[in-house]
């Protein structure tokens, strides 16, 4: 679905007129390879208005310099009461369930000083040195998924291995007790399972994780420990501590979003590794010698080629402004469409190729400015450790299906299969 651009918009320079329709946005085909149209949109339609499959109408940012500018643009809001929803579009920006839940009070969601004032908070108990110490667990964790389908000679890795890790890695954090981290791995199946359908389940299941953490930080509260939950508790800055309610979005947010990026990562990086067997055998060598400095820069680089992060969670100008000579009114949401950017041949070499040795390679997987996320590190440790130990264990993984035969999941946001079947020899 798909619109041409603003009546009366000044296009951008050196942009040359649009040879024929806008290529057909968020459709299933889009959504197996979405990079073409990405790279019509940047020559023709870099700052292009379209109207989303929810009904909103927003703007789509493409280009690397106009999405590293905007994502750093502080006229451009997280806060969704910047922009004045239509009726049709009640409750269609942010994560499905969040508002109802009362859980809108996280870092996606606001702007300084209150994210200012979160954020330094919120650190205090992110550290790199926390997620440094969490090496062992995820390295146990990893191992033990993958022993689970060894003998088999065959798996699913998104639900069998990508999609299990994280969940449990950032339970175990956050300090969900082991008795409960199944029923977190249902909740967030749920939120996987209907992204870009319907809305009613995942909500369900977010308006359950809140109830559930809300018990939790209060337990907590009596007995303290060491996890990432007691941190947020125990945080404080100038006398000021988290609220109730800001306790629980944080928690939640750190798990809604340090369980589906990594997924993805996860998956689409073994999946990236699988249809470039030049660059997967290349590594695979390298850790045989004992070396780290291309797993490092290949993963990186497999975020920047095909990352779990499609498009950038939502922005809405707060002030009329300009985006690569596109004038956007204020109230307009703005995506930053980070898969287009990161392929942008003004910026990266060669973009549509892997090469996991890539060094100038300042993608924004990640994002950029102060919205740069949080958990960036526990993501590289979770990533690095799953796809060198898979390489290890289980050297000759070969994909078991036609490539187009897979089906990616529909949604905005998060770009991740939906499966991954494999196959190794058997141990």
């Amino acid at each position: 679905m798909s619109s041409s651009p603003a009546p009366g918009a000044t296009p951008a320079p050196g942009v040359t007129p649009a040879p024929g329709p806008v290529p057909e946005l968020f459709s299933w085909e889009f959504a197996t390879d979405p990079y073409p149209a990405y790279a019509w949109l940047r020559e023709h339609a870099p700052v292009h208005r379209t109207e989303l499959p929810s009904g909103v109408e927003a703007w789509l940012v493409t280009r690397y310099a106009d999405a590293r500018q905007a994502l750093a643009d502080q006229r451009l809001s997280k806060n969704p009461a910047h922009h004045d929803e239509p009726a049709h579009a009640k409750g269609k920006t942010g994560i499905p369930g969040e508002r109802k839940a009362e859980l809108m009070t996280h870092l996606l969601n606001i702007d300084p000083p209150d994210h200012t004032r979160l954020r330094r908070l919120v650190s205090k108990a992110f550290t790199p040195r926390t997620v440094a110490e969490f090496a062992p667990r995820v390295q146990e964790l990893t191992d033990q998924l993958i022993d689970g389908f060894l003998e088999r000679g065959e798996a699913d890795l998104i639900h069998d291995f990508a999609f299990p890790l994280p969940i449990y890695a950032i339970c175990d954090l956050l300090g969900v007790p082991r008795e409960d981290q199944d029923d977190f791995r249902d909740w967030a199946g749920m939120m996987i399972r209907h992204g870009g359908g319907p809305r009613g389940g995942v909500a369900r299941s977010v308006k359950k994780m809140r109830g559930y953490l809300v018990e939790l930080i209060h337990r907590k509260r009596e007995n303290l420990g060491d996890d990432l939950i007691s941190g947020l508790i125990r945080a404080s800055d100038h006398g000021e501590h988290l609220t109730e309610n800001e306790a629980a979005a944080m928690a939640f947010i750190l798990l809604f979003a340090g369980f589906e990026t990594t997924v993805n990562l996860i998956g689409n990086g073994v999946y990236s590794l699988l249809r470039n067997p030049g660059e997967r055998e290349r590594l695979q060598a390298s850790l045989a010698a004992g070396e780290r400095g291309l797993l490092e820069t290949g993963v990186e680089e497999l975020l920047r080629h095909d990352g779990p992060v499609e498009v950038a969670t939502w922005r809405f100008a707060t002030e009329d402004l300009v985006i690569g000579g596109e004038r956007i009114a204020a109230g307009d949401p703005v995506l930053v469409v980070l898969a287009a950017a990161d392929r942008d041949p003004d910026r990266f070499d060669e973009p549509d190729v892997l090469d996991l040795s890539r060094r100038d390679n300042q993608h924004l997987g990640y994002g950029h400015g102060i919205h740069y996320c949080l958990g960036a590190p526990l993501a590289r440790l979770e990533g690095q450790t799953a796809i060198a130990t898979l390489l290890r264990r289980l050297p000759d993984l070969r994909l078991a299906a036609d490539p187009a035969d897979l089906r990616w999941r529909g949604g905005l946001i998060m770009r991740g299969l939906r499966t991954l079947p494999v196959e190794f020899t058997s141990r």
